[in-house]
């Protein structure tokens, strides 16, 4: 199907054509159309294809079959500016995110690849305006206010995705002081630019965490790490938190990932940092 999807969107190239997963791991059956055509025709043939993958990611307790949209092989196959992959975290980002893809049809045509994790669908906190949706345009980076000053701020939360939805819908959100959060809406091509701004916008910074719900091996972490340490100020630690690595995506118990992504919310969170030292939660400084 997705082979059929990719001919057409090449056929029509003046259209705007969307595969949706109704899991995102059902792209494990399509990685040869992937890696043959999709992210390298450019490089081999010379074709701009332009397709749209929506590909439902995150860890949402519904087990390693139905979690991942496996984020980081894409990123892996990410080269020569050959597609864009992305993970917008709001309604009017992701109408913005598609209207930019079809107004570049014609102009500087890549494949897109959207992260759409599905307990987002009717997420309150996810929801806009209309003016949200009539006005403005697709963010690439996403910088959330702290509710205080940029001064009293020591530690920075980067994250991509659904994960900062827990974070900031914790308890533990209260007695935070001091943390700011930063969303990377585009993971490719990498947004340098954009995200400069938001680290150096805090003087005082004493820290700066990526924070992801997916194994170490697995999610954005091995992709943003060298240039997350580019662009963070010399002398301040870069501190992975998330799900130690584990050659499953997720885990098969309800239980054990309500667990596990409550120890890394914790983690995150915590005035001092905490690890866990189970098979929870693993927290590095690099």
């Amino acid at each position: 199907m997705l082979g059929f999807e990719y001919g057409y969107s090449m056929q029509e190239p003046g259209r705007l054509v969307i595969w949706e997963a109704q899991y995102g791991d059902f792209i494990n059956e399509a990685q040869a159309i992937v890696d043959e055509f999709i992210v390298s025709a450019r490089a081999k043939w010379g074709q701009t294809p332009s397709l749209v993958l929506l590909l439902p990611h995150g860890m949402e307790g519904q087990g390693p079959d139905h979690s991942s949209a496996r984020l980081e092989r894409f990123l892996q196959l990410a080269a020569e500016t050959n597609l864009r992959i992305a993970n917008p975290t709001t309604a009017a980002q992701y109408f913005h995110l598609l209207r930019l893809q079809a107004t570049l049809l014609s102009t500087d045509p890549l494949p897109l690849v959207v992260m759409t994790p599905k307990s987002l669908l009717r997420h309150p906190l996810v929801s806009s305006t209309l003016r949200e949706l009539s006005e403005g345009g697709w963010k690439r980076v996403i910088a959330s206010d702290s509710g205080g000053e940029p001064e009293r701020v020591r530690r920075l939360i980067l994250s991509s995705g659904k994960v900062y939805f827990d974070l900031i819908a914790s308890e533990l959100r209260e007695n935070a002081a001091g943390v700011a959060f930063v969303r990377l809406e585009q993971l490719y091509p990498f947004p340098a630019q954009d995200l400069a701004p938001a680290l150096s916008h805090y003087p005082r910074l004493e820290e700066v965490a990526w924070v992801q719900e997916e194994p170490e091996n697995m999610g954005a972490w091995e992709f943003v790490r060298p240039e997350l340490a580019r662009l963070v100020r010399e002398g301040i630690p870069l501190v992975y938190v998330g799900r130690p690595r584990n050659s499953s995506p997720a885990e098969g118990s309800l239980a054990r990932h309500t667990l596990n992504q409550e120890a890394i919310v914790r983690s995150a969170l915590s005035p001092e940092w905490t690890a866990v030292e189970e098979d929870h939660v693993l927290l590095k400084k690099i």
